[in-house]
């Protein structure tokens, strides 16, 4: 009998899977907080005007998409001597962990230059870390049900962080306010304390904790399915669009990226304004809101295997995705009643999470597929090229995002400086909870019912690999 564990197909242990998932917690506790509360901090805290942070948002994503091909190559190109994907997790976790807190350091505000100083380098570094995860991902196994396992404890892990993040982190600045006898800056006007020492002192409670799981990811992957290091020495960034072009399941995994990841960042950034402006909200209700986003995970991401099994890969997208539809439409109807139940609310924003955390956290599990598949088709496992192209559609959906929510709340003149907006403004809220996140989650479901690499044609393909380089 063949044995699969020195073909490739490693079965992996529960410390090693929650090593794995770790990397992801600590990445949410670090960049998480800047995609769901930096919106707020710079208009409401720091004092820039919306349209600014669009255009710096902007900028910043635009920056990425010519970083991330270059990261890409050079993580593929070299070979550390601290592992080829996880040496990154400490070359680059403390520079990111610094540069997150100084992008809530209100010393120069509302100075324009030091936010884009800090922000495009945090998110230039944040780049060097994630996608050399990514790719750490798929050099642990080839092993289709051990990388469905992988994705569901990294993505339990995950929301743990992102829990930690939207439901922690108002608890935690006003925790920290009472700590410092700080006065509760903006009080009677919203539901989030806006003292800007204590949203300091947090991102930096936050960050250093965010580096030791880094750490701790490094210290428990061991990386076995990785390109040779001769052929590594001839990769090129110019192998990124050759890989795009040739590789039909990774472009349609990418689009799926954009619509995923812009879906997410127009929602997360308008929670904060819809509980504070449309349901008037205290911190405790803006807590229980944030955290419905990710409670869902600690129910469902570790049945996904058996989920999966059941219903299949493809139907399984198509569920969830119904599901997040569904939550989407009934808070809008719950968020237009004169008076809404936050009861209701709290349902309703359960339904979208559930479906919303399923979907686009297996998604992660098909990026080590389309790796195998390039292998396959060109004998060149890049890895890293694969992350980086999975990375620039990803920034590409965040870019939307970016651009989408300040435009908005520009257009419907949201007032930083009081909680009773105009009905417009309450409206124009609406839709970037509810309205645009569900037009784009329609959208994904069209995309991915394209893809066409079932878990069998990925088993054949893997073997077909093994027994190449046997």
């Amino acid at each position: 009998m063949e044995n699969l564990q020195e073909r490739g197909f490693y079965k992996l242990s529960w410390l090693q899977r929650i090593g794995f998932g770790s990397g992801d917690l600590a990445q949410n506790l670090i960049f998480q907080v800047t995609c769901t509360y930096l919106l707020f901090f710079y208009t409401d805290i720091y004092g820039l005007d919306p349209l600014d942070v669009t255009f710096m948002f902007t900028v910043g994503n635009v920056a990425n998409v010519i970083w991330d091909p270059i990261v890409g190559t050079i993580i593929d190109k070299n070979n550390p001597k601290l592992g080829k994907y996880r040496a990154y997790l400490v070359y680059v976790g403390i520079p990111l962990s610094g540069f997150a807190i100084l992008c809530f350091w209100n010393g120069f505000a509302p100075s324009l230059a030091y936010a884009y100083f800090t922000y495009i380098a945090m998110t230039l570094l944040y780049t060097f870390i994630n996608v050399p995860y990514g790719a750490l991902n798929s050099s642990l196994t080839r092993d289709t049900h051990e990388i469905t396992v992988l994705t569901s404890v990294r993505m339990f892990m995950a929301n743990c962080g992102g829990l930690a993040v939207n439901s922690g982190l108002p608890l935690v600045i006003a925790y920290v306010c009472l700590l410092t006898n700080s006065p509760f800056v903006g009080d009677g006007t919203g539901s989030l304390p806006k003292d800007a020492n204590a949203w300091f002192i947090t991102m930096c409670i936050y960050a250093i904790i965010g580096m030791a799981l880094l750490f701790f990811c490094f210290s428990q992957c061991k990386e076995r399915v990785v390109m040779d290091a001769k052929d590594s020495e001839n990769v090129k960034v110019s192998d990124l669009w050759m890989e795009f072009f040739h590789n039909r399941p990774l472009r349609i995994i990418a689009f799926f990226f954009i619509t995923a990841f812009a879906m997410m960042s127009i929602g997360n950034a308008a929670g904060a304004y819809f509980v504070n402006s449309n349901l008037k909200g205290t911190t405790e209700q803006l807590s229980i809101f944030m955290a419905l986003g990710s409670i869902p995970a600690f129910i469902f991401m570790p049945l996904v295997p058996a989920i999966k099994k059941a219903v299949g890969k493809k139907n399984m997208f198509y569920i969830f995705l119904s599901f997040a539809i569904i939550g989407m439409a009934a808070l809008y109807v719950v968020g237009k009643m004169e008076s809404p139940s936050m009861m209701l609310v709290y349902v309703a924003q359960f339904v979208k999470s559930t479906g919303v955390i399923v979907a686009t956290g297996y998604m992660w599990a098909l990026v080590p597929e389309v790796i195998s598949y390039g292998e396959w088709k060109s004998g060149k496992r890049i890895a890293g090229i694969v992350n980086a192209l999975t990375g620039i559609f990803f920034k590409a959906g965040m870019t939307l995002g970016n651009i989408v929510a300040p435009a908005v709340l520009a257009y419907v003149a949201y007032d930083s400086k009081s909680i009773q907006q105009s009905p417009f403004a309450e409206e124009g809220i609406l839709w970037l909870v509810c309205v645009i996140p569900a037009i784009l989650l329609a959208l994904a479901m069209f995309i991915i019912s394209k893809y066409e690499l079932t878990d069998e044609k990925i088993d054949a393909i893997n073997k077909e690999i093994e027994n190449r380089t046997k």
